[in-house]
């Protein structure tokens, strides 16, 4: 188990990293124009991106368990059904995104945390942006069906390919044809349409066991239940960390003004990239575990939960302990101004103080997701970001506590709604796996 874990998570693990720069080498660019306002600017649109890649996961994440469970009991027609209508989905969910973010763009902007002089770098960013929508769509939620059918290096592929167009493109585009943030959006979406092509020509050809078939598009409503019923997870834990990114937006912008929004589109950009290795490893235990269940092997199930949480919670305090250890050096990959440095090394420490405790949660997720039991990774979701963080986000700095309260939040949440899932699973499945 261990063996087929890390062999499909290493190179998922790698593909995580490499989406992530998909964004967060704009930051680093962005950061390196004169001021921080294009950098706040690109950071006010996260939410509605987290918004964006939540509709991908819920049809890709959805599906592709479903996948490897009826892989594993040598049903693939009806596997091939499932990725046919997560892919009509997607394509669905892609345009009517696209026309709703256009048309309310400017009231999403301002009610996320911007002012008057933020607004035109967000807008610009996002009004290009989102016309790549559906390739988002494409190239986040159908990777995971590449996985599941265990071609996990080409998997990985999908998204280096766009990393690659887009960090060759983003300082031709920014600085050589002077366009800013406008550039920095437009090599986002030819990288992701590259990602999308490459997809979609793997997935409809000869080499994959479960094929993208124009027949299997046509939606069953209870096939479309159950997709979205598990992936509904994913989503639930993207969206509610878009209405997080926005309270804490919306929060700083009273109580700190534009300087500390930046500071914390700072801190999410380093946490995506250190807790990037924590999904690949946990999305890569997916449909290992999902592929022995559906066999009934439920020995090498608990066998691949133990190996998953050792490797997880190791790798979790070792990003810990550098964060904590070296906060300046990593603010400065994306920006090097004295004012934001200053106030941004104290929110690094509050922010990440416990973000060893984060890997209790993608464990317990990811293993109700693997297994199908969408309603407990749904709650779980919903638990940490909805009930804990959202409501502090807003309490504590109303207490007096002023940005710190902001920043305050997510170790809390980190604490108590790590370690409710993770207990919750070991009582819920890991026990009665044995007794089985």
């Amino acid at each position: 188990m261990a063996r087929n874990i890390v062999h499909m998570a290493l190179p998922m693990t790698v593909a995580q990293l490499i989406n992530i720069l998909y964004n967060v080498v704009d930051r680093m660019y962005l950061g390196r124009l004169p001021g921080h306002l294009a950098l706040t600017g690109l950071g006010l649109c996260l939410p509605i991106i987290s918004i964006l890649m939540a509709f991908a996961n819920l049809c890709g994440m959805g599906g592709a368990p479903l996948c490897s469970i009826h892989r594993g009991r040598g049903e693939n027609g009806e596997a091939e059904r499932i990725m046919g209508n997560s892919f009509a989905l997607l394509l669905l969910f892609g345009a009517g995104l696209t026309v709703l973010c256009l048309a309310f763009r400017r009231p999403i902007l301002y009610l996320f945390g911007a002012s008057d002089v933020t607004f035109p770098y967000a807008n610009d960013y996002l009004t290009i942006y989102v016309l790549g929508t559906v390739f988002v769509m494409i190239g986040l939620g159908m990777n995971p069906f590449i996985n599941s059918q265990g071609f996990s290096g080409m998997g990985m592929l999908t998204v280096a390919l766009g990393a690659v167009v887009n960090i060759v493109l983003d300082p031709i585009f920014i600085f050589l044809l002077g366009m800013g943030v406008r550039g920095a959006a437009l090599a986002t979406v030819i990288s992701q349409a590259c990602s999308a092509v490459w997809v979609l020509c793997f997935l409809t050809g000869r080499r994959v066991i479960l094929r993208l078939r124009p027949a299997a598009l046509r939606l069953r409503w209870a096939r479309v239940r159950r997709i979205l019923a598990l992936g509904a997870s994913g989503f639930a834990m993207s969206m509610t960390n878009s209405l997080v990114q926005v309270l804490c937006n919306a929060s700083l912008q009273v109580y700190g003004g534009d300087l500390y929004v930046g500071v914390m589109t700072v801190i999410n950009s380093v946490r995506e990239v250190i807790s990037m290795p924590v999904q690949g490893i946990t999305n890569g235990c997916q449909p290992v575990l999902g592929y022995n269940y559906g066999a009934g092997e439920y020995g090498r199930v608990r066998e691949g939960i133990r190996f998953t949480t050792v490797l997880t919670v190791g790798y979790s305090l070792a990003a810990w302990a550098l964060v904590m250890a070296v906060p300046e050096l990593l603010i400065r990959i994306f920006n090097s101004e004295a004012d934001l440095i200053a106030a941004g090394i104290p929110a690094f420490r509050i922010y990440f103080a416990a973000f060893f405790c984060m890997s209790f949660q993608f464990i317990g997720q990811s293993v109700f997701v693997g297994l199908g039991r969408s309603k407990n990774a749904v709650f779980f979701s919903l638990l940490r970001k909805a009930f804990i963080v959202a409501p502090l986000t807003l309490l504590l700095p109303a207490l007096g506590m002023g940005v710190n309260g902001v920043f305050l939040a997510e170790p809390i949440s980190n604490v108590l709604g790590g370690l409710a899932c993770i207990l919750t699973m070991y009582a819920t499945v890991y026990r009665p796996l044995g007794r089985q």
